[in-house]
C-alpha cells in the first residue's frame, strides 16, 4: 500500500477508488489505519467470505517464511523498522482485486507470501488502458497528437 501511495496523484486522475478488506476486529483495524496514516476505507471480512470469493486461501509455510519475505524483512531492519509480533492469522493469503465501476473483475492477484504483490506500475496501466477504453467519443476530438 506504501507504493501506491506514492502514485496518489495518478490514482486520483483515474478516479480510483481504493479500499482495504481486513478480517481482524474494528480495534485492529482502526489501529492499523492510525498506525500506516491511511487515508483509504477499511472494509472487516471477520467471517472472510471475500477472502474465499476471490480465491485467498491459507498460505502454506514456506509461503509465509520463503527468500522473498525474510529479503524484505531484512530490507525494513536495515531502515529501522523491525517487525511487530503478528496479532492476526499469518496464514491468511491477501491479494488485490481490481473492479471496473461495473463491478467486473478486471485483475485478480492472489499473493504467494506477504511479500508477493503486483507491481502498481502494471495496475495503474492497467486502468489507464481500461479508462482509455471506455472514453465516450465526443472527447476524442479533445486529444492531440
Amino acid at each position: 500500500m506504501s507504493q501506491l501511495r506514492q502514485h496518489d496523484e495518478r490514482v486520483a486522475r483515474n478516479n480510483i477508488k481504493v479500499v482495504v478488506v481486513t478480517f481482524e476486529g474494528a480495534e485492529n483495524a482502526l489501529n492499523y489505519k492510525g498506525e500506516t496514516k491511511l487515508d483509504w476505507p477499511v472494509a472487516i471480512d471477520s467471517s472472510r467470505e471475500l477472502y474465499a470469493y476471490y480465491g485467498l486461501a491459507k498460505a502454506g509455510f514456506w509461503d509465509l517464511w520463503g527468500f522473498s519475505t525474510w529479503r524484505i524483512y531484512i530490507r525494513e531492519i536495515l531502515k529501522g523498522n523491525l517487525p511487530k509480533p503478528a496479532r492476526h492469522d499469518i496464514h491468511q493469503r491477501g491479494g488485490d482485486v481490481l473492479l471496473n465501476p461495473e463491478g467486473m473483475v478486471k485483475m485478480h492477484y492472489v499473493s504467494r507470501g506477504p511479500a508477493d504483490r503486483p507491481k502498481i506500475e502494471d495496475v495503474l496501466r492497467l486502468v489507464e488502458q481500461e479508462n482509455a477504453k471506455a472514453m465516450p467519443l465526443e472527447n476524442l476530438s479533445n486529444l492531440k497528437n
